[in-house]
């Protein structure tokens, strides 16, 4: 007697799944089914949050990232995270979150912004202001 047939790719242990082990299923998106799609058909009403205010700003700059910063960072999030930040932060930490933010969550930041936005973030909330907070004295 040869074994049963199997998909390929199939392991040993898994059985096909029977017709019959199948209906139970389909029979719920069949009666499940002019639900969904009742509610794919009805409109959508518009709705509307209102944010809190913002409980920081950027430190004001005369470098060009400043408002480069306004722009494009504070466009998707508070100016809080910049201050999150490590005060000892590097110039390839804030190059590679700039870049991050772009890359991974589409950040709306034109390639030529990035070095004037890091140059800008570097010297104000990085390792590179002219007294960091907390510094040594």
């Amino acid at each position: 007697m040869s074994p049963p047939s199997r998909p390929p790719n199939t392991p040993v242990n898994v059985k096909p799944m029977s017709t019959a082990s199948r209906l139970p299923t389909l029979s719920k998106l069949v009666v499940a089914a002019p639900f969904y799609g009742a509610a794919a058909l009805a409109p959508a009403t518009p709705k509307s949050i209102e944010l809190p205010p913002d409980g920081a700003l950027l430190k004001a700059s005369a470098l060009p990232g400043y408002a480069k910063a306004q722009a494009s960072c504070v466009a998707c999030h508070s100016a809080e995270y910049m201050l999150y930040q490590l005060p000892t932060a590097v110039r390839l930490y804030w190059d590679a979150m700039a870049k991050r933010m772009k890359l991974v969550l589409n950040a709306p930041i034109d390639d030529a912004d990035f070095p004037v936005i890091v140059d800008y973030l570097v010297k104000t909330h990085g390792v590179e202001q002219p007294t960091r907070p907390n510094a040594a004295q």
